[in-house]
């Protein structure tokens, strides 16, 4: 049996700046623990 505790499913991030660097891999990260990615372009 397999605990995932980093689980977002159903969680949306609002993320500023994901273009590159780290906005961008936070972006990626959170999307592969299940969260639905918003992001804003400034």
């Amino acid at each position: 049996m397999s605990i995932n505790l980093f689980d977002l499913t159903g969680k949306t991030a609002l993320i500023t700046g994901g273009v590159h660097g780290l906005g961008m891999a936070m972006a990626k990260g959170l999307g592969q623990a299940g969260a639905k990615i918003t992001t804003i372009w400034m």
